[in-house]
């Protein structure tokens, strides 16, 4: 019935009475095992030679249906895939910038914002953003970029020729461009582990200053004097970051070498302990400060130290008042702050 329902539909092709001459471009009866599966089963069921033929000619190998519906079918996951591939990255940096990632994670990422719930969910959204739409540029590349390939493949074309002189010009741009590949993959571990950000005091060695800019090529930071510097990442070979968490005021002061060094202690303790308790310090200022006692000797001088904890990139203005309470201190008390030449 399959039969005659289709042939009532099909021309008669050319009246093919065996399944080599049905089922082979170059019929060799001794030589049958070069007919397709798809064909052997058509001829089986049907016993119709010209059914057999007309499936052999439009859906086996690379007939035009076969090729056609496998570069459709190719496309068609290929875009799947990426949009699969895309939500799953976006799901992913979404809850980086929400967030809601374990606590071993979260501590990782933790950064100089500690304490202001809205900045360093802002600084994690925007570092989340930009590693979510780096992956998804990579992710599209080598997924369109296998699809294509693979229907290149299908409508007959030799890849062989092809991937030899990608591959050769590929070796010819890592060399020339090995100093971008560098810098952006130094770029991509930057934003990963959140090494420092916008905002952020860093000395990176030839150069320091706030960070005004973070791509994954280079890094802008404008120094003390205004000038804008431009780092390629991948030059950067350690960072110094003075505005994670925590800061710290580190005073030396040099007294003469005859002086009550309790006296000088005590007026170091109240002068900074007083500083710690009154407005906007108390703020700024995290710890009860701390005399560390001396720290060099000369014949002209005696140094010592006093230190405090304070927010980050606010020790320079901690140091800069705590240095005139502390000369307005020494003056009612007497004491003259010493000349000192280190050794």
């Amino acid at each position: 019935m399959f039969a005659r329902l289709a042939m009532s539909v099909l021309p008669s092709l050319s009246g093919k009475t065996s399944l080599t001459s049905a089922c082979a471009d170059d019929p060799r009866p001794k030589d049958p095992g070069h007919i397709t599966t798809g064909c052997r089963l058509t001829w089986n069921i049907t016993h119709n030679g010209d059914l057999a033929h007309w499936y052999h000619v439009w859906l086996d190998g690379s007939s035009p249906i076969t090729w056609t519906v496998k570069v459709v079918l190719t496309i068609v996951i290929a875009y799947v895939l990426r949009r699969l591939t895309h939500k799953l990255i976006t799901k992913v940096t979404t809850r980086m910038a929400e967030g809601t990632m374990p606590e071993r994670l979260r501590e990782k990422t933790r950064t100089i914002f500690d304490g202001s719930p809205v900045l360093v969910s802002e600084r994690r959204r925007q570092r989340a953003e930009t590693m979510g739409s780096v992956l998804r540029s990579i992710s599209s590349v080598i997924i369109l970029g296998a699809a294509t390939l693979t229907v290149l493949g299908y409508l007959g074309l030799n890849l062989t020729p092809f991937l030899a002189s990608a591959s050769i010009i590929g070796v010819a741009v890592a060399f020339g461009a090995q100093n971008l590949v560098k810098d952006f993959l130094s770029g991509m571990f930057m934003l990963l582990e959140d090494q420092y950000g916008v905002g952020d005091v860093i000395d990176v060695g030839s150069a320091k200053g706030t960070v005004e800019a973070v791509t994954l090529r280079t890094t802008r930071l404008r120094d003390a004097d205004g000038v804008v510097w431009y780092i390629p990442n991948g030059e950067i070979k350690r960072v110094g970051n003075e505005s994670q968490n925590w800061a710290r005021v580190v005073l030396d002061v040099p007294v003469e070498y005859d002086v009550d060094l309790d006296k000088v202690r005590t007026i170091l303790s109240e002068t900074a302990s007083v500083m710690a308790a009154e407005p906007p310090w108390d703020e700024i200022i995290l710890e009860e400060p701390t005399v560390w006692g001396i720290q060099a000797l000369s014949n002209e001088a005696v140094v010592v130290r006093v230190v405090c904890k304070t927010t980050p990139g606010r020790q320079g203005d901690a140091a800069s008042e705590l240095r005139e309470r502390l000369k307005k201190a020494f003056d009612s008390a007497g004491l003259t702050i010493a000349a000192f030449t280190a050794a």
